[in-house]
């Protein structure tokens, strides 16, 4: 007589999660963790969306914007916040507040990207990069200390329109957009608010502005201080003043 084999457990049973398990695992793939609550309770817990660049190119094509892209729009929408009307005491200083995260954002990547390409690439880089580091080292104290930048914001959008206008003539369309990707992803953690002593050339400002950037951010939440035009947009939505 032969012994018939012993009863496996269902499939199923493999999957469920036991006393004792890790404090959190994989969901499957639906952008979550289950998290162990105690007690033999597991509890879905959603994971915040991670910025990341672009993938690759793939069979010749081109993914993301190039940085000429990316700084012509933020340079046109620094020039807007210039001309916004000033309205009550409330909506200007709120329009200094997004100015000032917007602009702070801004050349911390151009620090950080811009400005390293154009030393490597250009013959007179170091120098034209320089220039424009201690131009934006007073554009950050001028905005610390509100006070006007209109004509120097006006002059950083002329001087880095000529300066972009060379590294594309020297440089390939594909490191244009290998730039521009990571001029994107280092303004979502870059500092919101101006930091004219923080260190203003790689590696140092990679390391410091993110930890900044994470300060700062926290500090804006509690205050409820806005740091860019679509929240400016959204919070007089429905006010006359």
């Amino acid at each position: 007589m032969i012994d018939a084999p012993p009863a496996q457990a269902p499939a199923a049973a493999a999957s469920t999660p036991r006393r004792g398990a890790p404090p959190a695992a994989r969901d499957g793939g639906s952008g979550g963790v289950l998290a162990w609550g105690g007690w033999g309770i597991w509890r879905a817990v959603r994971l915040p969306p991670l910025h990341l660049p672009p993938l690759p190119p793939v069979a010749g094509s081109l993914s993301g914007r190039s940085v000429v892209d990316v700084l012509a729009e933020e340079h046109r929408e620094l020039l807007a916040l210039l001309g916004a009307g000033a309205g009550s005491a409330r909506r200007r200083r709120d329009l200094l507040d997004v100015l000032a995260a917007s602009a702070s954002r801004h050349l911390c990547a151009e620090r950080q990207y811009l400005y390293p390409a154009v030393r490597a690439a250009l013959p007179d880089g170091a120098a034209l990069a320089a220039r424009e580091v201690a131009a934006g080292h007073e554009i950050l104290i001028s905005l610390r200390d509100r006070a006007d930048v209109a004509g120097a914001l006006r002059r950083h959008v002329d001087a880095t329109a000529a300066l972009l206008d060379r590294l594309a003539g020297a440089v390939t369309v594909e490191d244009l957009v290998r730039l521009g990707s990571r001029v994107e992803v280092a303004e979502e953690a870059a500092p919101t608010r101006p930091h004219p002593g923080a260190p203003a050339t790689p590696p140092w400002n990679k390391v410091v502005d993110p930890a900044l950037g994470t300060l700062d951010r926290l500090r804006d939440a509690v205050t409820g201080r806005p740091t860019s035009a679509k929240m400016l947009t959204r919070r007089y939505a429905n006010r006359l003043f």
